[in-house]
């Protein structure tokens, strides 16, 4: 590794010569914004700073080799390892000086923006950089996400300029992301009328794969008719990607260089004939054996089991009559007798709340671990399949808000799942309590809001399989020692293939006043269905009232129509629960009431996506659409008593329900 002090030295000239010649471009650098990690920070003078100057030398020299791109990492300890790039803007990377002139003013700034900030990011119009304690190298990033919207009024073509902006922004983006040369950049002018021309742009760091690339720009360009809808220009950034589209030409258009010229015809009829016949023969033999696999997955999906590779360590090899599990190094078996020791033997003053599966009581392991022990009864409709379900899911799929899985005990008729411990119990035992619910006041519920966001969109969109819940609700927020929420309870959960964006179910599992209504009547299962119940809790979070208990009123009135009268009349914050009024923000307050009834459209199709939700919960400067007003009515769904009469999982409280009869 090079000196530190060299570096250090090697960094000042640089930037001495930088400011010396005074290098066009550099003077015009605009400022667009700077994100500080919060709960980030290191000592000073310490290592970790001097792999930061380190790091941030070797990001300015390498400025100067006209790419527009570069990563790398400082440090030789793993505990103090620095990780940065920087991006610079595909058109200015051939204008001498202009990109290096931003990373240098880069450099500076953001260690001013975000002192002892362990990791941070800096965004000019002209590049990006940034840098972590954790390598993020190659990994799709979505948050910290910002909008900008031309301040200019809506064109009068509306709907037309935002539907040739999207449109236009994704076949760029195909383009870009598919760039043999790996610049992951494109931009494009359209006509937008006879006298105006759309000028668009998008971009991806060049660490990302093709696949990650297009997801990126794909997740920016669906922002912009919930962002800034009929604007005359916006932009959308990711710490990934970013987009933007114009009115007037805001890049180097000159720099854009024109697609390659193409192949002499000579030479591709050369190539078909050298490659074309062997390629048609694979394809045919490959085309097949997908075709034989899909089936088969598609069989398995549709009898609503989970994968079999998801499964592979509960298969019958290993897995009795009596559905004892095998012992794996990815989700612990633990004793019967062990669980039984740590609860004192399921003893009621352990007892932690029951639910409509069975009984969660407290226990302590012999190391002093505290645990939380899932039994479920043994007349509960969830059955081994479903467990297996939910330990596999819990087990795979590890996010800082959705619960951990500890391990499970399957044991003749005992079935137990042991859970990380949270010890202010779940979000609805505080909520709806007026003499608990002091205990939340708005930026505790705001954090709350903001973490199951965050863990549906991984479980949506972020891990490597694609999960809806179907059983988002209060009750399944648990909150930990520090009140941050983490979803909890996928036995309901179904698991959908990558490409897969909806089903049909006979089976509709779930908790009245939190379905979708076209699952609910029409068994159709579609992430959707979890923002809807996301965009209830939403509501319910803000108001602390239950929406069930609306719908156990005599005029049936719902917490969703109290919302929308209140929201449409300028009345909002009147909705907001009292126990908030000396901790409330009404700008955050409103825009959360607003997210929440997009949220509960009655057409899926009008509901925004997870990560739509969570770039307009987190962003200061995005224009929300306006919503349509919530229909539904939960008396017009029937539930299937006979179906669930002789086995436990309906309770009359929160009103679970196993199943529901389709008309």
């Amino acid at each position: 590794m090079v000196p530190f002090n060299l570096l250090v030295i090697i960094g000042l000239i640089l930037s001495f010569m930088l400011n010396l010649l005074n290098l066009p471009g550099v003077a015009g650098i605009v400022w667009l914004f700077s994100y500080c990690k919060n709960g980030t920070s290191f000592t000073p003078n310490g290592i970790y700073q001097q792999n930061l100057n380190s790091l941030l030398s070797f990001l300015a020299s390498n400025a100067t080799q006209g790419k527009g791109f570069y990563y790398t990492a400082a440090g030789d300890d793993p505990s103090d390892m620095v990780y940065g790039l920087f991006l610079c803007r595909g058109d200015i990377v051939p204008l001498k000086g202009v990109c290096q002139g931003c990373v240098s003013t880069a450099t500076k700034d953001i260690v001013q923006d975000c002192p002892n900030g362990k990791a941070s990011i800096i965004w000019y119009d002209e590049c990006m950089l940034r840098y972590s304690n954790e390598s993020f190298f190659s990994q799709v990033e979505e948050y910290p996400a910002q909008a900008w919207s031309n301040a200019k009024p809506p064109v009068n073509e509306s709907e037309r300029l935002t539907e040739l902006a999207t449109t236009t922004m994704r076949n760029v983006a195909i383009r870009a992301a598919n760039d043999r040369s790996g610049k992951r950049f494109g931009a494009e002018q359209v006509n937008f009328t006879s006298s105006q021309t759309l000028y668009t742009l998008v971009q991806c760091t060049q660490d990302l794969s093709v696949a990650n690339c297009s997801k990126c720009l794909r997740e920016a360009i669906g922002a912009f008719p919930y962002c800034c809808y009929g604007r005359q220009g916006a932009r959308v950034i990711f710490p990934s990607c970013n987009a933007r589209y114009e009115l007037y030409p805001f890049y180097q258009v000159e720099n854009i260089q024109s697609p390659p010229p193409t192949t002499d015809k000579r030479k591709i009829r050369m190539i078909l004939l050298a490659v074309g016949i062997p390629t048609v023969l694979i394809a045919i033999v490959v085309g097949s054996g997908l075709v034989f696999l899909r089936r088969k997955r598609r069989k398995e999906k549709e009898k609503g089991k989970v994968p079999p590779e998801l499964l592979q360590d509960l298969a019958s090899p290993g897995t009795t009559g009596q559905g004892n599990l095998p012992n794996s190094v990815e989700l612990p078996v633990m004793d019967l007798t062990t669980v039984r020791e740590a609860t004192d033997n399921f003893s009621d003053s352990n007892k932690l709340g029951r639910g409509g599966f069975g009984t969660v009581y407290k226990g302590v392991l012999p190391d002093g671990k505290e645990i939380a022990v899932k039994r479920l009864s043994k007349k509960s409709c969830q059955g081994l399949v479903e467990l297996k379900n939910e330990i596999m899911l819990i087990a795979k799929l590890q996010h800082r808000n959705l619960v951990r899985l500890l391990g499970c005990s399957i044991e003749g008729d005992e079935k137990l799942l042991i859970y990380e411990f949270m010890p202010n119990k779940s979000l609805d035992y505080f909520l709806f309590d007026s003499s608990k619910g002091e205990q939340l006041d708005w930026p505790r519920r705001l954090r709350i809001i903001n973490g199951i966001a965050r863990g549906l969109l991984y479980l949506h969109e972020d891990s490597r399989l694609r999960v809806i819940h179907r059983d988002l609700k209060a009750g399944n927020i648990l909150l930990d020692y520090e009140m941050n929420a983490k979803i909890s309870d996928f036995g309901m959960a179904r698991i959908f293939g990558i490409n897969q964006t909806e089903v049909n179910t006979n089976r509709v599992v779930g908790t009245f006043g939190y379905m979708a209504p076209e699952y609910a009547m029409q068994g159709l299962l579609s992430i959707k269905s979890d923002i809807f119940s996301f965009g209830v809790l939403l509501l319910e979070i803000i108001s602390g009232k239950r929406n069930n208990g609306f719908y156990l009123s005599e005029n049936g009135e719902s917490l969703l129509t109290l919302a929308w009268n209140l929201w449409s009349k300028n009345q909002g914050l009147e909705l907001m629960d009292p126990l908030l009024a000396n901790s409330f923000v009404g700008g955050e307050v409103l825009k959360c009431i607003q997210t929440g009834l997009l949220c509960v459209q009655d057409d899926p199709t009008d509901r925004p996506t997870m990560s739509m939700v969570v770039l307009m919960l987190e962003s200061d400067t995005m224009t929300l659409p306006q919503p349509k007003k919530h229909t539904f009515s939960v008396q017009r769904v029937v539930v299937n008593k006979e179906s669930s009469s002789n086995c436990e999982g309906i309770s009359i409280n929160e009103m679970t329900i196993s199943e529901i009869l389709l008309r």
